[in-house]
């Protein structure tokens, strides 16, 4: 039984092994429909229970999906209509009941730590499916994107993150490490990534720059990467904060300094935070990025249930 909830505590050869598999199993379902089952159905009999503390479209829909598609089935609890929530019962006797009904459990979550005691508790796998530190999911399916449309390693590539330091790029940071990518960060002074993150990069070889101006963090990138720069449950001065970033915005004559053939992500939803001019452009990769987090989420569920190849 292994656990997928943070990048960098996963060894990289697993972290590949995912990416391979869901290659293959993409390759595999030209011809099938979105609810055919994979051949073999690989996790037949198998339950994924679901909990979605904080909102959610694309993790929840391509989870439901990859569970489907492996043979398995899904139930998603509402965490309002659950004991747990009023506080009336504990996390570890709410892990016994998790294991005791389902096969895996995955979590979106405003608390890591509630994340972690889960993780003590639980007796099957636990699933990061957001938290306040870390969106290994969506980082680990944005790799396989980015591999698949330039057709190379991402090793061999220039990563650009234009941004707020959030989840999403703790583990864009994370990933660098694992696959040896060059990533170049773009945020405003006050916005750069905490201490411990830094601590993180500079303990481990990298090849991780912070820029304080986006000009010059995405020169000559090969990808450039964004989310909304107010997140989720953000208890921060709203206009203060798109203020400071108001020289980030990514537009044409941004994109212009980057390689010609650079292509823009965004986990979504999106925000103020990119034009539309890029966001529709045909250097936009964003609905090709969503989709894609259904092959990758099944190799992932693979691995937890010890099924991977």
């Amino acid at each position: 039984m292994k656990h997928f909830i943070n990048l960098k505590d996963i060894p990289a050869k697993d972290l590949r092994k995912i990416i391979i598999d869901a290659k293959k199993r993409k390759k595999l379902r030209k011809k099938l429909s979105t609810l055919d089952v994979d051949k073999g159905t690989p996790l037949k009999g198998k339950l994924l229970i679901q909990m979605f503390e904080k909102s959610s479209l694309r993790t929840r829909l391509s989870f439901y999906l990859a569970i489907k598609q492996l043979g398995g089935s899904t139930l998603t609890l509402r965490p309002d209509e659950l004991h747990f929530s009023k506080g009336g019962e504990s996390i570890a006797d709410t892990a016994k009941i998790l294991s005791n009904f389902g096969n895996a459990f995955m979590l979106r979550t405003d608390s890591d730590e509630k994340l972690n005691e889960f993780r003590k508790h639980l007796s099957i796998p636990i699933i990061n499916g957001l938290s306040p530190g870390s969106h290994a999911t969506q980082v680990l399916s944005d790799i396989f994107t980015v591999e698949e449309i330039k057709k190379k390693p991402i090793s061999k590539l220039k990563i650009t993150w234009v941004g707020d330091s959030n989840n999403v790029l703790s583990s864009l940071i994370a990933a660098s490490i694992k696959f040896s990518f060059k990533l170049n960060i773009g945020c405003p002074k006050s916005y750069q990534p905490n201490y411990k993150i830094i601590n993180y990069i500079k303990k481990n070889k990298n090849k991780i720059s912070i820029y304080n101006d986006s000009k010059k963090a995405v020169k000559g990138a090969d990808v450039i990467f964004s989310d909304k720069v107010i997140s989720m449950n953000d208890k921060v001065n709203k206009k203060r904060k798109l203020k400071s970033f108001n020289k980030f915005k990514i537009d044409e004559k941004l994109m212009s300094l980057a390689k010609k053939d650079c292509i823009f992500l965004h986990c979504l939803p999106r925000g103020k935070e990119v034009d539309d001019k890029v966001f529709l452009s045909k250097q936009s990769k964003v609905w090709q990025q969503a989709i894609n987090r259904v092959h990758v989420q099944k190799s992932i569920l693979l691995y937890c249930f010890g099924k991977l190849g």
